[in-house]
Order: structure tokens, then C-alpha cells, then sequence
């Protein structure tokens, strides 16, 4: 699994940044200064980080120009929300691959980060962009499409959400609450019963047989568990 270090002081941002990229498969580690940051680039594998350019103690020019004086060759994206040519110039002087100005898109970051590793000798090929088979469905959860025997199946964006959401935790006990704020939020909140019904669905596209599942499994008085 692709490895990225965000490193962002902001904590809505970093927890946003956090969730989305998991979402799409990625294994997150985060940071909310440059001290740390630097601490975890230069101690652990990472495939691609994401600095914050303001950030206490250290910014991310100084992570960056300290981690390529000392060899390390993670590829950079530098987060700025300074749209001025010298900042960017400045990253790019100290070794980051490329830059990004605050606020952008989701579809933006991913595309610069696909982008990134790719030049880096990764093709940036994560799990999601690559088909699954669950049960008796094939699913890809970059693309959002299913199928089973190749007749495409029409899945809400709720539905692929829990899917992937076991999906990335299978062989594991997914708590209740747990799938409910990451798929839901935590402003609103559904009824057990909804969350209920949509595991009703699912398991009558992949499971042999919905009423004897052996996909996803209830584990009473907790949660749900994929077992693939």
C-alpha cells in the first residue's frame, strides 16, 4: 500500500486530507509540525509527503531543504496557501517535486499526486484503481463501477462507500459507530435501521445467499466484519 506523511498544522484540513486520502486507499500518516514531520521523514518509508509550507517549529521549505541536504529522495508536494511565483520557486529550489496552492480540489491533489509517483518509478497504481472481487462482484471503487459476471450493478455512492469502507478494514470488526461517522459524519446520523438496510443490499449483490451471508457478517452488539 502507497505510504504518504501529511504534515499540516491546520487540523481541519489535516483530518480532511487524512480521510479523503484513505478513502482512496492510501495509508496516512500525519503531523501537525515541521519538527515531527522532518523526525518521521527521515525514520520511516514513506512513497510520496505532503508539507504545509507554515508550519511551527520548522516550515516546509525547511523540512524539505533539510531532508534533501541529508539524501532523502521522498518525492514532495509543498501545501501553500500563497499563490505568490517566489514561493513557488523557493519549493521547488529546495527539492519538492511540485507544489499546490490553497484551497484546491480533491481531484486536483490526486491528480498531482498519481502525477508525482508516477515520476518517481511508481506508477500510481493504488488498490482502488484496480478491480476487486467481493463475493460475486467485481468492484472498482476509483472508477465506481460493479459488476457481476460482466452486467454492470447500479450501487448508490453510500452504498460504495461502506462497501470500500469494510472493504479497507476486511478480516476486521468494523464498529458501528465507527461506520456511521465515517460514512454519514458526525452531524447527521442515521437511524440502525438505515445503516441496516443498506447492508441488506449489498449482501444481496455479493452474497450467494443474503440471508445466510458469509461476506459481511454481523458481529452482535458491535459492528460489521468483511471476511474476504
Amino acid at each position: 500500500m502507497i505510504r504518504i506523511l501529511i504534515a499540516e498544522d491546520e487540523l481541519p484540513m489535516l483530518q480532511g486530507l487524512k480521510d479523503n486520502l484513505e478513502f482512496e486507499g492510501y495509508e496516512i500518516e500525519t503531523t501537525t509540525n515541521g519538527t515531527e514531520g522532518l523526525k518521521k521523514l527521515m525514520t520511516n518509508k514513506f512513497h510520496l509527503a505532503l508539507l504545509d509550507v507554515m508550519m511551527p517549529e520548522l516550515s516546509g521549505f525547511d523540512v524539505c531543504k533539510e531532508a534533501r541536504s541529508k539524501g532523502n529522495k521522498t518525492p514532495i508536494i509543498m501545501l501553500t496557501a500563497k499563490a505568490e511565483e517566489i514561493d513557488k520557486v523557493l519549493g521547488l529550489e529546495f527539492g519538492a517535486d511540485d507544489y499546490i496552492t490553497k484551497p484546491f480540489s480533491l481531484r486536483e491533489l490526486l491528480a498531482r499526486i498519481r502525477a508525482v509517483l508516477r515520476r518517481a518509478g511508481n506508477d500510481g497504481v493504488t488498490p482502488e484503481d484496480q478491480n476487486h472481487q467481493i463475493g460475486n462482484m467485481l468492484v472498482n471503487f476509483s472508477t465506481y463501477t460493479a459488476s457481476i459476471e460482466g452486467v454492470d450493478v447500479k450501487l448508490s455512492h453510500k452504498e460504495f462507500e461502506i462497501l470500500h469502507h469494510l472493504y479497507n478494514h476486511k478480516n476486521e470488526t468494523v464498529d458501528r459507530d465507527d461506520l456511521l461517522d465515517t460514512i454519514w459524519g458526525t452531524d447527521y446520523q442515521p437511524t440502525s435501521r438505515t445503516i441496516d438496510n443498506f447492508i441488506l443490499k449489498l449482501r444481496q449483490k455479493i452474497e450467494n445467499d443474503s440471508n445466510d451471508p458469509r461476506i459481511i457478517l454481523t458481529v452482535h452488539g458491535i459492528g460489521y466484519k468483511m471476511v474476504i
